[in-house]
């Protein structure tokens, strides 16, 4: 335990950390990451080490671990097991997604949620961070199925958050449909129509440019780390993984930027397009994803260019490069291959794609590296100006909503070169975890003991 006037060792939190929380590795990933840039700021200020902060900040307010039971269409009962990890709400009510997924744990959610508290910091509005989810694949089930899951899922859910509370939004598995089940659910238990989700159908509360927000923040990141350097997309040639909302309205931004898009992966693995993307082929990859649910093989089949099964896209050389897909997807062996290919910068549009590894890889390359907590704070950036646009009974045009969305992601930008500027360069990890940091750390001063 730390005691007044001591100095904050990184090891022995981390130690301490990892018997608190054992198994967890996704959730000491992420600690250890934000730790390596906070803890020398927070020994050159005490106020931080007598108050326990960092030790505050990595504990959640509350775990919500709760069984949702649900009948299939054969009428067999399933049982799967649902989360609410709300993490921190000392600068607004806990905000962020859920996700359904089979991969769905403890570690998974902590470490989403523990993250969120820095990205939702940098975008400057008052929102806490929060993350859920449940064990379910929605993958080859019913519409009807899904449906009862979701309100299942709900009935639970419905005693822990509210607009005041706890407003959870979509993530992998969570789409327009499931927000709408559960919103339906929510009202019904409820009898109130409030802004408790975010990520609704526009009908009934919803925000244009949600969908878009995270693939359109990451490149408008992009475009600003390389503006800083004198640099543009424009004319550029992209990698992109994945191939949902993310992966593919990053892709959009890109060529409206004026950048070449040249892959996109799923699960079975990905497309190499040495033409490039256009509006028509991603409309293709768009219908492919959300409606058919097919593989992209399909695509290579159709537009005659390669498929590369079971494999990821970072072996093809590259200027630019936008992990969309998932958690850890490169590691240094990829960061070297990406490196050595010329590539010159990275901005994270996936939660934390990039393992430790990878990213000391890239920064000791010296090359440009938009972490995810900054790069892909789009979504819930738009989430918060939907939580607003509910909060005053009316919505945003398109292009009032995209120029806010532009200029938040600006935003972030100079917090990260407020706190992270280097001898001869922009340190964006350091500066995103910092900025991150201070925001939320000095509410917690504020509040005392609590």
């Amino acid at each position: 335990m730390m005691t007044r006037g001591t100095i904050l060792d990184q090891n022995e939190f981390m130690q301490g950390l990892i018997k608190r929380n054992p198994g967890e590795v996704e959730f000491h990933q992420a600690v250890e990451e934000v730790a390596t840039s906070v803890i020398p700021f927070i020994n050159e200020n005490p106020k931080y080490i007598e108050s326990q902060i960092l030790e505050r900040m990595t504990e959640p307010d509350r775990t919500i671990i709760f069984r949702v039971c649900w009948e299939d269409d054969e009428g067999n009962i399933r049982t799967n097991r649902g989360y609410r990890v709300q993490f921190n709400n000392a600068i607004g009510p806990y905000k962020g997604g859920l996700r359904f997924h089979p991969s769905v744990n403890l570690s998974i959610l902590k470490f989403l949620g523990f993250e969120q508290t820095f990205k939702n910091s940098l975008t400057t509005l008052p929102m806490g961070s929060g993350k859920g989810g449940a064990d379910f694949n929605p993958k080859e089930k019913s519409e009807r199925e899904i449906m009862r899951f979701c309100q299942a899922f709900m009935t639970e859910l419905s005693k822990h958050i509210g607009e005041h509370m706890d407003i959870p939004a979509g993530d992998i598995g969570v789409g327009s449909r499931e927000i709408s089940f559960m919103f339906g659910q929510y009202k019904r238990l409820k009898n109130e129509f409030t802004g408790a989700l975010t990520g609704k159908a526009l009908e009934f509360g919803g925000s244009l440019i949600r969908k878009e927000a995270t693939g359109y923040g990451c490149a408008y990141f992009m475009e600003e780390m390389l503006k800083h350097q004198g640099n543009t997309i424009a004319g550029k040639t992209c990698l992109v993984s994945g191939s949902g909302n993310v992966a593919q309205y990053a892709a959009q931004k890109l060529m409206q930027l004026g950048g070449k898009v040249i892959t996109m992966s799923d699960s079975t693995g990905f497309i190499h397009d040495p033409d490039g993307l256009t509006e028509e082929k991603l409309e293709y990859i768009i219908k492919l994803k959300t409606f058919r649910r097919g593989n992209l093989s399909e695509f290579s089949e159709n537009f005659n260019c390669k498929f590369y099964e079971d494999k990821k896209p970072w072996s093809i050389k590259a200027d630019l490069a936008f992990p969309c897909a998932t958690q850890n997807e490169i590691d240094k062996k990829d960061a070297k291959i990406l490196i050595k290919n010329g590539c010159i910068g990275i901005a994270e549009g996936a939660n934390m794609p990039s393992n430790k590894e990878a990213v000391e890889a890239f920064r000791e390359a010296g090359i440009v590296f938009g972490p995810s907590k900054a790069a892909n704070a789009g979504g819930v950036a738009v989430s918060g100006l939907e939580m607003t646009q509910n909060s005053i009974r009316m919505a945003w045009h398109r292009d009032e909503l995209e120029e806010r969305l532009k200029k938040i992601m600006q935003n972030i930008h100079q917090q990260c070169i407020n706190y992270g500027v280097e001898k001869d360069r922009i340190d964006y990890l350091k500066g995103a975890n910092l900025a991150g940091f201070v925001k939320v750390a000095n509410a917690m001063l504020a509040y005392g003991v609590v």
